[in-house]
């Protein structure tokens, strides 16, 4: 009734005829009062995914007008942009799809039964609303299994040569849309890059984590002196590397293969009666989702703590660190404790500067709690 699009078995009291999965249903509570309709699927947990509180006709047009609301908040609320996630699966009342568009290519990732069968007509409104020159489909998250679907992916429609030159807030970008990681590249910190650049544009950065060196682009453009990247995909920092020359950046940005939990336990390693000496003005973090069930929230944390006792005894006083989570699991208030604990250990005291959220192309809905998960703030080492 608040708007939350997830009914779980456990809810449902009793179905009045027959539903074969991924079929449209009407939902009505014990006093047979109509709720809206969904896609039934009594292989997943998630019984029924809500897609509407009228009775619709879910078919081609359904989607063209769903997708062309979706695209207009991205247009309101990212003007210019070219690259964008389109479609946030319940943020824009599509449970179970997600859309991003990297220039002139779509890729389609699906996660729900009822999605799945109406591929044909979710490719065909986005044929309808963008023309694209490819879609890929890149549905290879492993909670389809939950949904009885196989992994898929590869070329639905279209030409896809190589890599998509796309730009992010005017830097270019190489996405190796068909065999990189997740859809291709991460779109939810397109809003935060220049932010964070605005406090890390002098002197020594360290940007952990870096990927395709989306941050640490950034930096260098602003103006800071250096920028030492670190990923543990030689992958990714062959890509990053190749960015950085992209956009004349090169000499200002190193990107070095390494396990960053290694790398920061070796550079803050020290004798007794030694002190670490901190080099770096700035730093960031930014890891993958330390955990993605609330089990394993205990060993995130101290994944969490360990990372940022290590960064603050590297960072110099009067330096910024910028750090984000993206466990769904571990929110604002937790994050900040973990960071404070670190600080606590490491002696320092810090400054709160920023505070960051995901990319407005990823809608949040308080009413739905899912749909938020990145979190971030930037600090001050005020001693």
């Amino acid at each position: 009734m608040a708007g939350h699009p997830w009914i779980y078995a456990g809810s449902v009291l009793r179905l009045t005829a027959p539903a074969a999965d991924g079929a449209l249903v009407q939902i009505k509570d014990h006093k047979q009062r109509f709720l809206g309709v969904g896609l039934y699927n009594s292989k997943s947990k998630i019984h029924v995914r809500v897609l509407d509180p009228d009775r619709v006709t879910v078919n081609t047009s359904f989607f063209v007008e769903r997708i062309r609301a979706a695209l207009a908040v991205r247009q309101r609320h990212l003007p210019g942009a070219q690259s964008f996630r389109v479609v946030n699966s319940e943020s824009d009342f599509l449970s179970g799809l997600i859309v991003d568009k990297y220039g002139g290519a779509l890729v389609l990732q699906i996660s729900s039964l009822g999605m799945e069968q109406r591929k044909g007509m979710i490719l065909e409104a986005l044929q309808t609303l963008f023309s694209p020159r490819a879609v890929v489909e890149r549905s290879e998250a492993a909670f389809r299994k939950f949904e009885g679907l196989a992994e898929t992916n590869g070329l639905l429609s279209g030409t896809l040569p190589g890599p998509e030159r796309i730009e992010i807030n005017g830097l270019k970008f190489d996405v190796d849309i068909l065999g990189g990681h997740k859809t291709g590249l991460y779109l939810d910190q397109q809003r935060n890059y220049p932010l964070v650049a605005a406090l890390a544009n002098s002197g020594q950065v360290l940007d952990c984590f870096s990927f395709l060196g989306g941050f640490a682009l950034h930096c260098a453009r602003a103006g800071a002196a250096r920028v030492h990247c670190l990923e543990q995909s030689a992958e990714a920092c062959a890509a990053a590397a190749r960015h950085a020359q992209l956009n004349g950046l090169e000499a200002r940005v190193g990107v070095e293969t390494a396990n960053v939990f290694d790398w920061l336990k070796g550079r803050t390693a020290v004798k007794p009666h030694e002190k670490v000496i901190p080099v770096f003005d700035a730093i960031i973090l930014d890891p993958p989702s330390f955990t993605r069930a609330r089990a394993n929230v205990p060993d995130a944390l101290r994944g969490y703590k360990e990372i940022h006792l290590r960064a603050l005894k590297l960072l110099k006083t009067g330096g910024t660190l910028a750090t984000f989570c993206c466990s769904h699991h571990v929110d604002a208030a937790l994050f900040q404790s973990v960071i404070l604990e670190a600080a606590f250990d490491a002696r320092r005291l810090l400054r709160r500067v920023a505070t960051y959220t995901q990319s407005p192309d990823h809608p949040i809905l308080p009413a739905v709690p899912e749909t938020e998960y990145l979190k971030g703030f930037a600090f001050e080492a005020a001693r």
